[in-house]
């Protein structure tokens, strides 16, 4: 499983084979060997954060190195711009095996940031390209690419990942997963207060991304133990709605302006035939519709750009703090599967638009959570109650 490094931005005319840079010895990673093996300061002590209590000791062995290489499968949920960055990042840190889903095809615009792809690869399957890239540039690492969506894939699938980790840019999917994730959770019962403890060898760590301009953060979870997503789904704000009247009537930014060309115009214009918002001639038509509406009102700002962002609903992405989260998450995975080091409890912030400023702090787990709470116990004191109950309510659907 050994393997040597190139530098994955190299010009695509360059033929020469990779090559490492870990002290002229090809693929042995000395430096990780020599975290791995041996104890310091820094060796998880206390491990804060740490789901297991007592907390486990780091037990230093080079064997640690040849679990990653060998055995141990990590998961990257999305291969955009933040995945791009975290197979990379995970390949170059010693993993072995690692898979990739995705359900989008590369776009032209895609290529200014997500650095696997070329102008030749459009259209093609992300996940596709990028673990060709990969194994192409890393040697002796293993990428296994899947090109659906996640929900395609049954619960066994996910069982037999060690880790996962998301790049993801959507609520709604990290939810699926998040869901998924804790129902792969089995439990025991303690005899002596009966309660259910969760078994952990069932539980696969979460390491979640995610960015939006200048900010983003990581998260570690442990599902059914720490705070799962959903916990905390009310920290997110609402969407924000804007009422068909204000842009039907009285437009106040170049955003309604667009909404408005795009909600009400188009329908007169196509019927109900269905566009596409990924079509650059849609958005071309819906762009100099926008234009004369937003004159209309002496409303500036409408551009091509803004068009494309407000109709597609895009979060801004800047290729650098897509670099800067996905090493956050690559060196959580790397603390989680090897206890070298305390991971993080449980939520890291970046802040960058004024500086760098990155505050950790402690999502704590919700007992009424719907996903990984104690859930809906319905207690009888008559035998055979809720048997009849069922069996009376299958008789009045039938009736």
């Amino acid at each position: 499983s050994s393997r040597s490094a190139a530098p994955l931005a190299a010009p695509e005319s360059m033929s020469t084979p990779a090559t490492s840079a870990h002290d002229g010895q090809s693929g042995t990673f000395p430096d990780l060997q020599k975290l791995l093996s041996r104890t310091g300061p820094m060796a998880n002590v206390g491990n804060y954060g740490t789901i297991f209590d007592p907390p486990l000791p780091f037990e230093p062995s080079p064997e640690i190195l040849s679990f990653m290489q060998q055995h141990a499968r990590v998961l990257v949920v999305g291969a955009g711009g933040l995945g791009c960055e975290l197979l990379k990042d995970l390949a170059l840190s010693g993993f072995g095996k690692i898979d990739v889903i995705d359900m989008d095809t590369i776009d032209v615009s895609n290529l200014n940031r997500q650095f696997l792809f070329r102008k030749a690869d459009v259209g093609r399957p992300k996940s596709t390209v990028a673990a060709e890239f990969i194994m192409k540039r890393v040697s002796g690492v293993t990428v296994e690419a899947h090109f659906c969506p996640i929900q395609d894939k049954p619960a066994d699938w996910y069982r037999q990942f060690q880790v996962i980790v998301m790049g993801l840019d959507s609520i709604e999917a990290r939810r699926w997963l998040n869901a998924m994730a804790c129902s792969l959770v089995t439990f025991e019962v303690d005899m002596e207060t009966g309660q259910r403890k969760p078994d952990l060898t069932s539980v696969i760590p979460l390491v979640d991304g995610g960015t939006e301009g200048f900010s983003g953060h990581v998260r570690v979870m442990y599902p059914c133990v720490s705070g799962c997503f959903e916990c905390t789904l009310n920290l997110f704000p609402p969407q924000q709605a804007v009422p068909l009247c204000t842009i039907a009537e009285t437009p106040r930014n170049a955003a309604h302006c667009i909404l408005y060309a795009h909600l009400i115009e188009a329908p007169k214009q196509f019927g109900d035939e269905k566009q596409d918002k990924d079509d650059p001639a849609y958005q071309q038509w819906v762009f100099q519709r926008a234009e004369e509406r937003a004159a209309q009102f002496n409303i500036p700002g409408v551009t091509l750009m803004h068009t494309q962002g407000v109709i597609k609903n895009i979060i801004p992405a800047i290729a650098s703090t897509n670099a800067i989260v996905a090493a956050a998450c690559a060196n959580e995975v790397f603390k989680v599967l090897t206890n070298c080091a305390a991971y993080v409890n449980n939520n890291l912030m970046y802040i960058g638009g004024q500086g760098v400023y990155a505050p950790t702090f402690r999502y704590e787990r919700s007992p009424e959570c719907i996903v990984c709470g104690a859930g809906v116990q319905v207690e009888t004191r008559v035998p055979g109650a809720v048997v009849s109950f069922c069996a009376h309510r299958q008789g009045a659907k039938q009736g």
